[in-house]
């Protein structure tokens, strides 16, 4: 029962990430990798809120396992993070880097304090 709704979860996740990145890249239509930064941002957030709710259980898998794991993507971020570098985009490598690293553990904290101040 776990596998199972870590799958669907991952399965439902990693299709929405897809979409979505597929959406704002065509609309921000920069070289700058916008879409994962947005991404891995409303994921901090939402596995904040997630956290903040004290979820557990099947909930947790299907959400923060599943959905949320594959949702985010560590992988693509360092990926287009050395993309930028290794274009000679440092200035925008390093925006983006630290800017993941920043808004993602702000986000988390805004979404926990979302969730604990509504529970």
């Amino acid at each position: 029962m776990q596998l199972m709704l870590v799958g669907i979860g991952g399965l439902t996740g990693g299709l929405t990430r897809f979409q979505l990145g597929q959406v704002l890249s065509r609309r921000t239509g920069t070289a700058f990798p916008a879409a994962t930064l947005l991404i891995n941002i409303t994921g901090a957030f939402l596995l904040g809120i997630l956290t903040g709710s004290g979820a557990s259980g099947p909930l947790r898998l299907l959400l923060g396992d599943g959905f949320l794991g594959a949702y985010t993507t560590f992988s693509t971020f360092m990926y287009e993070g050395f993309h930028l570098f290794a274009g000679r985009k440092a200035l925008n490598a390093a925006v983006y880097i630290l800017g993941s690293l920043i808004l993602g553990i702000l986000g988390f904290i805004l979404g926990y304090g979302i969730a604990q101040a509504f529970i």
